[in-house]
Order: C-alpha cells, then sequence, then structure tokens
C-alpha cells in the first residue's frame, strides 16, 4: 500500500484538487501532501479535500501534513483564532507555573489535534526546537518556546507526547538549529558561525532524545561544519545529525522553494537526497516545480516504508 510512492511532499493550490493535480497525484505519487491557508476555507470543505487525495491512494492514513504551530503560523485561522497561544507564551508558562501550563497546553493541544482529525490532516510540524537568540532573524522569534535550552527540550518533549496521545503525528523543526540565523531563510541563505562545540552544546543538543517520528531540516549554512553547504544539502551536516544528535527515524527537507537554496528545483532535489535527506518537501504548488522535484525524487526505501508502518500505529 505503501511502496509504490516517491520520496516527496507536495502542496496543491486551492480548496479542492484540480484535473491536472489529480492526475499528478495518481501519476507520482508523492509520499504526502501539506494544506496551507490557500486550501482551507472550512472544516467541511477541508474534509472533501483530504477525502479526495485519501481515495486516490485508498489509504484513510495517507500522510496529510500541516503547520499549525499556534500564534502567527495559523493555517486554520478561517477555522479559528490562536494568535495569542504561541510557543513562547507556554514556554514562559512552563518556566512561572507548571500546573497552569499542563492544564493550559493540554487543552490547547487536544483542540488542535480534534480540528486536524476534523479536516482529515493526521501530521503537525511541530514542535519548533529552534532556540531563541537575541539578534537574530525574527522568522523564528516567538515560535520558539524559549531561549533556554532545557526550557525549549522538555516542551518539546511534551508536545509530542500530547500530539501522539491524540494520533497526530510530530515533526521536529528545523533540525539542526535555525535559531542563531540572521536572516530570514524563506529569503536568504543564513550563515552560522558558532564552532561545533558551542552548537553541540545548545543549538544542536534541544534535538537530543526526541520520541518523533519526523525532522525537518533548516536550510542554514553552519560554516564550521560545512561552509558551502546549508543542512539540507550537507552530507556532514546530516552526519551531525544522524551520529551527534543521533535522530535515527524520517529525516525531511524544509521548503525546496525556500530562496535560501541557490540552485535549479531539479538540483535543489538531487543534492537534498544525496545529502541524506530521507524526504524532501514542496510547498508553493508551481506545477512545473512539483513536476522537477517528483521526476527527481526516488521510490520511497524500505527504511522510510518501516518508519511510515510505524508511524500508522498511532493513528486511530
Amino acid at each position: 500500500m505503501i511502496k509504490n510512492r516517491r520520496a516527496f511532499i507536495v502542496g496543491i493550490k486551492s480548496y479542492r484538487l484540480s484535473i491536472k493535480e489529480k492526475k499528478f497525484l495518481i501519476k507520482y505519487k508523492p509520499w504526502g501532501v501539506i494544506l496551507f491557508l490557500r486550501n482551507i476555507k472550512s472544516v467541511k470543505q477541508t474534509k472533501n479535500l483530504t477525502d479526495s487525495i485519501k481515495k486516490i491512494f485508498k489509504d484513510k492514513n495517507y500522510p496529510i501534513l500541516i503547520d499549525q504551530e499556534g500564534g502567527r503560523v495559523n493555517r486554520l485561522s478561517n477555522i479559528i483564532s490562536f494568535d495569542n497561544l504561541t510557543s513562547e507564551y507556554f514556554g514562559n508558562l512552563y518556566e512561572k507555573d507548571k500546573m497552569k501550563l499542563d492544564i493550559i497546553y493540554k487543552l490547547f493541544i487536544d483542540k488542535t489535534s480534534h480540528l486536524l482529525k476534523l479536516i482529515g490532516a493526521n501530521i503537525n510540524t511541530v514542535p519548533v526546537l529552534d532556540l531563541r537568540i537575541k539578534g537574530s532573524s525574527n522568522i523564528i522569534g516567538d515560535r520558539s518556546f524559549s531561549n533556554k535550552v532545557n526550557t525549549v527540550s522538555k516542551m518539546g518533549d511534551l508536545c509530542i507526547k500530547l500530539f501522539h496521545e491524540n494520533s497526530i503525528g510530530t515533526i521536529i523543526k528545523h533540525i539542526p538549529g535555525h535559531g542563531l540565523a540572521k536572516v530570514d531563510s524563506h529569503n536568504f541563505t543564513p550563515i552560522v558561525s558558532k564552532s561545533p562545540k558551542y552548537l553541540k552544546k545548545n543549538d544542536f543538543s534541544v534535538f537530543k532524545k526526541k520520541d518523533c517520528f519526523f525532522a525537518m531540516t533548516g536550510h542554514v549554512i553552519y560554516k564550521n561544519i560545512d561552509k558551502l553547504n546549508t543542512a539540507t544539502h550537507s552530507k556532514k551536516v546530516i552526519n551531525h545529525i544522524r551520529n551527534i544528535i543521533g535522530f535515527k527515524n524520517i529525516l525531511i527537507s524544509d521548503d525546496l522553494s525556500m530562496k535560501s537554496l541557490k540552485e535549479s528545483m531539479k538540483e535543489n532535489t538531487v543534492k537534498s537526497f544525496k545529502a541524506g535527506c530521507n524526504i524532501v518537501l514542496h510547498c508553493n504548488s508551481n506545477f512545473a516545480e512539483m513536476k522537477s522535484v517528483a521526476e527527481n525524487s526516488p521510490l520511497i526505501s524500505s527504511f522510510i516504508i518501516k518508519k511510515t508502518s510505524q508511524f500508522y500505529k498511532i493513528l486511530r
């Protein structure tokens, strides 16, 4: 059922599948589909959309992803507002009032999970485990739980646990850490110059021992590990992710259409797999780009099949 898919995730254009998109999904069989605000008008409409995708694959568990962090990253804003419920808000509660946090955060994740299930999504691309660093790009900002390693790590564990209890998969991001980036990787290539020793103790350490099926790479250059390539395109950085951070599950690239990556879409795709990403992500629904990603993505490996089957076991 899973095995004939290709190792990429794709976004679609609107509230329903076009004939062109339907044919694309049938032909190229992406591992998963990601939803954005442009796909979500109401609960009923979105459920119809996700049902139509799952029907193509004859798989009620087919991976449907969404970026539903709360705060300013809220793909459900046409349905509900979570504007004040930022990761920073919950990180502050963790430090000041753990009892209140336990009640409010559980409620927040239970309700978010309920909504995700209503629309047919089963993977949320949280938690953001990037540290909040003073003077860095605001692209992370209040999406981070804290500037403290322990707070971010513990909140990450809690986030993963609560979503899994609600049958929603999670993706830790942006591994191995986007917090030090002084520019937004949607538009520029961030270069981090801290030593490997510093990174290992700080930014990298929050990603350790996370009981998570998936991780998403950051399009960031760590110049004292690999001065030429972002993490997504770097064998050396991915070696750090696998062996020093110790992440052993499915590694997904961040969006290949972000401006941090400077190559053609074909080259961005090929380089991600060569570096060691298991699956690549393409979000903007540009059809020519989608086709290039699809044609340069291999069939999923036995490793991905095994890990996907493990993920399916938490779904109910």
